[in-house]
């Protein structure tokens, strides 16, 4: 079980923004994202995006999102934590 509140945000935000069904702790850091997860697909991705910039208050550039930072939940985390670090 994770503490790291990070985590626990870009979850939450993945969960909300992609209508994922189940309980949202399901998903673990290795839990598979892009190619496991139907939901995120093209139009999930962007839907993602957007949701990850408003909810951390962050600008993300075209050529800065890859398709490795999708794999799973805490890769996105740790793209994340590496943008509200800066």
């Amino acid at each position: 079980m994770t503490t790291d509140p990070l985590f626990e945000m870009v979850r939450q935000t993945i969960v909300t923004t992609l209508d994922l069904p189940g309980p949202a702790q399901r998903f673990s850091p290795e839990s598979g994202l892009f190619g496991e997860l139907p939901e995120l697909d093209s139009m999930g991705v962007v839907l993602l995006l957007t949701a990850l910039e408003d909810r951390f208050d962050i600008q993300l550039s075209d050529d800065e999102i890859d398709a490795e930072w999708f794999v799973t939940f805490g890769s996105v985390t740790e793209f994340i934590r590496a943008r509200v670090e800066e």
